[in-house]
């Protein structure tokens, strides 16, 4: 669960300080004002693409730092920073990691539905993904892609057995020439690394020589040298210990710290005297560098890559210049490993046909409770026709199909879902992806795009029951979906000084109140708050009721009024942007 979140020169938004609690919260006000930035800033914080546009004009580096409570009981600080020269760095408790190291542990703790997301369930290659992921499915397909990998390597390693003679000499001469290229620089393990620290010592040689004789002189070898003072200090010890026991503690360190003293003396004696200044050692090491920098540029682009290039080749080399009686080898083992792919992959095609109608039937529910209870849903299966088909993914090929309206054929979603439908079909979808795991947070971006009147209020519903086992945060324009919430945080923007400045505040009582009317009519007359009185008190009973939809609809149908400064409402954190 997030507890805090704090934004820093993020695009709008100069300064946000944000406490969270669990349940539902949602964030509401005008377009533009920085809703969306906000949940930008925590898709940093999972591993999204950072670039120069996100960080405020004017600014050197915009940062998002998040405290999430992970569900140890313990609490986990992670930050992003991005650069307005559009680098980025990604800690975890102060701890530099990579991006993909951030994105692996805070997707454990945090999803992310953006506001274009439902769009990808067009895609049909999303939904086999889906379905395995819902139906515990990921080790079995783990299984598929390492059987998959498997079959490809014997699969080319017979390909390269059996190409002409020609082609075949062809091959040899330029593995054999790439090879030859990286053997004869023979590059070690993090050799780069190591070589740029050397070269940064040679470069500084004779200042690090001249510091190095310093501290030993100062040390050991001056007149005044800090050894030689301090003997005097350690005989005026002894004789103050002769005559009061307390300073005997102390004169008892003198052996510990001259052998320490000693050892420094000795290491800076050494230091100095094994720098090889030499021009020629900062010229081998600038020819190594080099050498080494061309192999990355041409098989890189680490050194790491490198050498695993190298190992390829070798394995390539070794498999084209194997004795033609080996042929029947490689082919037996291509045909166990194609074997091997299939019965993992059938074993898993099998799993899923069984596991579809469950899922379908779950999805169903769900999409029932969101005010479709009519809808049909199926997967359609094709099975690959082939080994050109074959992939890491298994042989199955897989749609999901859906039917809104009683008597019609359920068809691609891509083809019969309205913006709407696709929208609740995704929040379903959340419903059903989402492990239901204490502390989880899941963050909605206008999931409720495209629906309005009853269907806003069951998606305001679903969204209040799913927070019930998860922090749940929801940006919205409905405020038949912002009844439901039971915390409610305004985003709003005004000019001062020719700069934008935004502000967060949560609104509690008769401002959340003002909020609401504003949302169904952008007005706050009599009747228009009596109707948001009424949509809380009855969302604060776990009801929902008829007259909450006429409601909103009595305030959706008033003219658009002034868009008011709010009084009366909670202190909330200050943003500039």
């Amino acid at each position: 669960m997030i507890r805090f979140i704090s934004i820093r020169q993020l695009a709008v938004i100069e300064a946000l300080d944000l406490s969270l609690e669990g349940g539902l919260t949602v964030l509401t006000g005008e377009t533009g004002a920085g809703k969306s930035v906000l949940v930008e800033g925590i898709g940093l914080l999972l591993g999204g693409r950072a670039s120069a546009d996100m960080v405020r004009t004017g600014a050197t580096a915009a940062t998002v730092q998040a405290i999430i409570a992970a569900p140890d009981g313990t609490d986990v600080i992670v930050r992003r920073e991005v650069s307005s020269e559009g680098r980025s760095r990604a800690f975890i408790d102060d701890v530099l990691v990579t991006a993909g190291t951030m994105r692996e542990r805070v997707s454990a703790w945090v999803d992310l539905h953006g506001q274009h997301e439902h769009q990808t369930l067009q895609l049909p290659d999303t939904h086999l993904d889906l379905l395995d992921r819902v139906a515990g499915l990921t080790p079995a397909r783990a299984e598929v892609e390492s059987a998959h990998a498997a079959w490809v390597s014997a699969r080319d390693a017979l390909a390269a057995t059996q190409m002409d003679a020609r082609e075949r000499a062809a091959r040899i001469d330029l593995l054999s020439f790439q090879l030859g290229e990286i053997d004869k620089v023979q590059p070690l393990e993090d050799e780069d690394e190591q070589l740029a620290a050397t070269r940064q010592v040679l470069a500084n040689a004779d200042r690090l020589q001249r510091l190095g004789q310093e501290a030993y002189q100062a040390l050991y070898e001056d007149e005044h040298a800090a050894l030689q003072t301090l003997s005097v200090v350690w005989k005026r010890l002894d004789e103050l210990a002769h005559v009061d026991a307390s300073v005997q503690p102390y004169a008892a360190l003198r052996e510990g710290l001259k052998a320490q003293l000693d050892d420094l003396a000795f290491f800076l004696r050494h230091y100095v005297s094994s720098i090889d200044a030499s021009p020629e050692r900062l010229q081998e090491v600038e020819d190594r560098l080099a050498s080494l920098e061309r192999l990355k540029r041409k098989y890189g682009p680490t050194l790491a890559a490198v050498r695993l290039h190298q190992q390829a080749l070798a394995e390539q080399l070794a498999a084209l210049q194997q004795p033609e009686g080996q042929l029947s080898a490689l082919q037996a083992t291509a045909d166990a490993s194609a074997e091997a792919y299939l019965t993992t992959a059938r074993r898993l095609s099998a799993a899923r046909r069984a596991a579809a109608g469950p899922f379908a039937g779950r999805l169903q529910q769900e999409l029932a409770d969101l005010s479709m209870p009519h809808a049909e849903v199926s997967f359609r299966f094709l099975e690959a026709g082939g080994e050109g088909e074959w992939s890491a993914s298994g042989i199955d090929r897989a749609e999901l199909l859906l039917s809104a309206n009683p008597g019609e054929t359920p068809r691609p979603l891509a083809r019969v879902a309205s913006g709407g439908e696709l929208s609740r079909v995704m929040l379903a979808v959340k419903v059903l992806d989402a492990p239901e795991a204490s502390g989880r947070t899941l963050i909605f971006d206008e999931v409720d795009a495209g629906i309005g009147g009853r269907v806003a209020d069951s998606v305001g519903a679903r969204l209040r029951a799913l927070s019930g086992h998860a922090q749940v945060l929801c940006v919205t324009h409905l405020p038949q979906v912002a009844a439901h919430a039971d915390e409610h945080i305004h985003i709003s923007k005004r000019v001062a000084a020719g700069r934008t400045l935004t502000s967060a505040a949560p609104l509690r009582h008769e401002a959340r109140v003002e909020e609401l009317a504003r949302m169904m009519a952008g007005d706050t007359s009599a009747a228009l708050l009596d109707g948001a009185r009424a949509l809380l008190q009855a969302k604060a009973k776990g009801e929902s009721r008829q007259g909450e939809s006429e409601a909103v609809a009595k305030g959706e149908s008033e003219s658009a009024g002034r868009d008011d400064g709010r009084k009366g409402k909670g202190r909330g954190a200050k943003v500039s942007g």
